[in-house]
């Protein structure tokens, strides 16, 4: 790691020098979980299902509750509606930047992370996410890149790195060769081994990865897929990757054995990728995968409750979900559990022009063997829409497969939600925490003081370098 002499933190307006509670040497074991994508309706949509699945009307996610809660807004430094890596940044640094950027300010200036002041500080650090592993929110933690897109640099910022604990997906970027993503001959999995990293890469590793049984000093690398892990709603059929529950359990296994305690950020990014995509199923599995990671830390909160903090929120929301569709005053989300795959990963590209073919899979993946006539007719005009190639058209459905889109509005609309986009929006976010000094988290903050709320009561510095 590179030495600080000084660090400030950047508001939209000013820099400003980040404080350090002198008197508090702050929570031994922190917990940043960042729900991408969750915003208000994702939380609660998740949570009504979950009733309705137990049959328990007061049946609660884990994150909806925590005993203190606020409101974060997440805008970037050039655009009310933020992408993952401004967001992630400023949840990671407590500085706004520009959309795309990462771990800098919109000029160019490096910022350090909390991850960062957590290893300044001696504590093992750890990175979990259900994306690429060099997707931005994760990368915000550790890269300073002018683009998220550089995901082979930012490979390289990780090799470096010295993070304790890293899992998620994307090996892509980390070897060389068939199925490698470089330009170059570099494999970095070679790197992290001759670092001691014991590592556990693809789909075959998974079966070690479970069976591992963390020792003192041990450093992790895992990355179990070229990209991003399944969806939740794919995973569970095959098990052939661990959920984030899993993860999160063997990283707090490795990283508490560090007498000096840790910081541990998960993420759950794959609610963002299934509200992209305006699927309600991938969208809610995904979810309530992310709160029993969210379960697991609580777990651990009550083994230590006098030593931990452990912080919930999200980077922005995506799709515009609404609960309540046209003039309707009831939904129906028991509908869900009838959907047996995801909408991006799964469903779409099904259609290839044989349309009975495609009402038979409809059938069997979503009991859509009743169609009324104006679903029908939805499904037709995609179909269309793909037949004859129409560019005007097909721009409707968010860069998307038009067939898959068109079964994932009936089946949202059924249940009764809608979307208002394919993208991310500027609604504001659920923040909620419990344990040391989490009241500090309470209130109404924009997501860079959240990032400063960290760096106060860990006792560290972050912001930009100077």
């Amino acid at each position: 790691m590179r030495s600080i002499k000084l660090c400030a933190c950047v508001s939209a307006l000013a820099l400003t020098c980040m404080p350090v509670n002198a008197n508090d040497s702050g929570p031994k074991y922190v917990f940043y979980m960042i729900g991408d994508g969750m915003g208000t309706a994702q939380r609660q949509v998740a949570e009504y299902y979950h009733q309705e699945a137990t049959g328990d009307k007061q049946a609660r996610l884990v994150m909806n509750s925590m005993p203190v809660v606020g409101i974060n807004t997440t805008h970037s430094a050039d655009s009310l509606v933020t992408d993952s890596a401004a967001s992630g940044t400023a949840l990671a640094t407590g500085v706004k930047t520009d959309n795309g950027m990462l771990g800098m300010t919109a000029d160019g200036r490096e910022a350090r992370s909390i991850l960062e002041g957590a290893q300044a500080k001696g504590m093992a650090t750890g990175l979990i996410t259900t994306t690429r592993l060099t997707h931005a929110t994760p990368a915000a933690f550790v890269a300073k890149n002018q683009s998220r897109n550089n995901e082979n640099e930012i490979a390289d910022s990780y090799a470096i790195s010295g993070v304790d604990f890293f899992a998620g997906g994307g090996y892509r970027h980390f070897v060389s060769g068939e199925g490698s993503k470089r330009k170059d001959s570099k494999d970095l999995i070679q790197q992290f081994r001759k670092q001691d990293y014991k590592t556990f890469v693809g789909v075959n590793s998974t079966s070690d990865f479970r069976s591992y049984q963390p020792e003192q000093g041990d450093r992790v690398f895992a990355a179990f897929t070229p990209s991003h892990l399944p969806y939740e709603i794919d995973r569970q059929h095959d098990n052939s990757t661990p959920s984030i529950a899993e993860i999160t359990r063997k990283g707090i296994d490795l990283l508490s054995k560090d007498k000096d305690g840790f910081f541990l950020m998960v993420e759950g990014g794959r609610i963002d990728h299934a509200s992209h995509a305006n699927d309600l199923a991938g969208t809610i599995m995904d979810t309530i995968a992310f709160d029993q990671a969210v379960a697991t830390a609580m777990e651990f909160y009550h083994r230590h409750p006098e030593d931990t903090l452990i912080v919930i929120t999200g980077d922005h929301e995506t799709g515009g979900m609404g609960m309540g569709f046209g003039k309707n005053y009831f939904m129906n989300l028991d509908k869900v559990a009838l959907t047996r795959e995801s909408v991006e990963d799964k469903l779409q590209g099904v259609y290839q022009g044989d349309r009975p073919a495609f009402y038979q899979h409809i059938a069997r993946k979503f009991q859509l063997n009743r169609l009324e006539k104006d679903e029908k007719a939805l499904i037709e005009r995609a179909m269309d829409a793909v037949d004859g190639k129409d560019p005007e058209q097909i721009a409707h459905y968010g860069g998307y497969d038009p067939v898959s889109i068109a079964i994932a509005h009936i089946t949202s609309k059924r249940a009764g939600v809608y979307w208002t986009s394919y993208a991310h929006t500027a609604t504001q976010l659920p923040l909620s925490a419990i344990g040391q000094q989490a009241e500090k988290f309470a209130g109404f903050k924009d997501n860079t003081e959240v990032a400063k709320v960290f760096a106060d009561v860990m006792n560290i510095r972050i912001g930009v370098r100077s």
